[in-house]
């Protein structure tokens, strides 16, 4: 068999994927010249296309009039990614379509300037009924696939967005490619350029490779490579982002739907410390939550573990990590066995800890005025009820108010008392 009828076969087998579940656009929508280009034909030959795969297409003339033509006709918005390179994004009925304007004199030329061969390779769209073009590789990216190994085009591409340097490491990470040893020591040279990238960008990336299966064994690669050094990544996460895998996760117990955000986000608090984030400007949720995670770990690790800590301390743990304790039961050596399925219930007193009543009631009940003192009384009432000395049934309300009265009535003798000393 020629190369050419090969290259045709494969197309037509990738066309029959690609086009399994009927796109929003027809084919015919689009103009002379269109090809799809990366990520949708590198998941179709392996085998791990999505249901709605996000397609990107190259075309020869003005991509973002294109885009909003394409809205009127058939629905959906567009939306200008960067105007000054020609991109837009065609948001319809679920669908991202990416539409760029062809960089370089022809398709060859544009996939010569793309990151990594396996993204640069390209099926044209088919003008009518006839057999489809065959697949366009200019760089060798489909043996790179058979391969199951990343090569990146060329350094000088790597560079003009350094941006690639880390994507690299996340592309080989969740394909589970090996990265050319070539172009890991072009990562290598170059990794002080990633500070020159937005950081909401680097954040993008480093959250898509945390979320990967083997995302620990990515993030070892970028500290080693130097990728986030910039960022005050410490080297001595290593050992802690090594434990960080996605069989420890399972054998620790956590569901698939746990380990699916856990996973990621200990895997980040274990590599970026708090100032890290900021840099990459990362929500402050996430800031909070990391903060929260590594102060945690941290204290257990000097208390001597979970039976060591005050009620008070325990109570406020479990207050801060409420919604992240399994991420933290990753981070830490030996956690007491029940933690994780008590805090799967949703009623437990103390994993997921509430005063037996509210302020409300505290005041119209007993007649508390709002104050600092109503919220001791509640932090007060939240621990009690935590360790088990209060219920919060409706048959328990009785006894937690007379303990909320003792409670009051002490603090007040206490305030007369020291007024009286004063």
């Amino acid at each position: 068999m020629t190369a050419d009828r090969a290259a045709g076969e494969v197309a037509q087998q990738l066309w029959q994927r690609l086009l399994a579940e009927p796109w929003p656009l027809p084919l015919a929508a689009l103009p002379p010249g269109t090809a799809l280009v990366g990520g949708a034909i590198r998941d179709a030959l392996l085998g791990r296309l999505a249901p709605q795969p996000d397609l990107d297409f190259v075309v020869e003339g003005d991509a973002i009039a294109l885009a909003r033509q394409l809205a009127r006709t058939h629905g959906g918005s567009a939306v200008v990614l960067d105007a000054d390179h020609g991109i837009a994004r065609l948001v319809v009925k679920g669908w991202n379509i990416d539409l760029a304007q062809r960089d370089g004199a022809n398709l060859e030329a544009d996939l010569g300037r793309r990151d990594y061969t396996v993204n640069a390779l390209a099926l044209p769209v088919p003008a009518g009924a006839g057999s489809p073009a065959p697949l366009v590789d200019p760089t060798g990216g489909l043996a790179h696939l058979q391969r199951r190994q990343l090569v990146a085009v060329s350094e000088a591409n790597l560079l003009a967005d350094p941006l690639r340097l880390l994507r690299g490491i996340r592309l080989a990470s969740s394909l589970e490619f090996s990265l050319d040893p070539t172009s890991q020591g072009w990562i290598e040279r170059h990794a002080s350029q990633l500070g020159a990238v937005a950081g909401e960008r680097v954040l993008a990336e480093l959250e898509k490779l945390a979320e990967a299966p083997a995302g620990e064994r990515g993030l070892l690669l970028a500290l080693r490579c130097g990728l986030v050094q910039g960022w005050q990544a410490d080297p001595a996460a290593a050992p802690a982002l090594s434990a960080l895998s996605l069989e420890e996760a399972q054998r620790r117990g956590l569901r698939d739907a746990e380990v699916a955000w856990a996973l990621p986000l200990a895997r980040l608090s274990a590599l970026l410390p708090p100032e890290a984030l900021i840099a990459l400007r990362s929500s402050r949720k996430l800031q909070q939550r990391c903060r929260a995670l590594r102060r945690w770990r941290r204290d257990l690790a000097s208390a001597g573990g979970w039976s060591a800590l005050a009620e008070p301390n325990r109570l406020a743990l479990h207050q801060d990590l409420e919604h992240d304790l399994p991420a933290l039961l990753l981070l830490v050596p030996d956690p007491p066995g029940d933690l994780l399925e008590r805090w799967r219930n949703p009623h437990d007193p103390l994993l997921h800890p509430r005063p037996p009543l509210d302020g409300r009631q505290l005041q119209q009940q007993l007649g508390i005025p709002a104050g600092p003192q109503l919220g001791r009384l509640l932090d007060h009432l939240t621990l009690e009820r935590a360790f088990g000395r209060l219920g919060d049934g409706p048959e328990e309300r009785p006894t937690a108010l007379a303990a909320a009265q003792r409670w009051w009535m002490q603090q007040k003798g206490s305030d007369g008392l020291d007024s009286r000393r004063d």
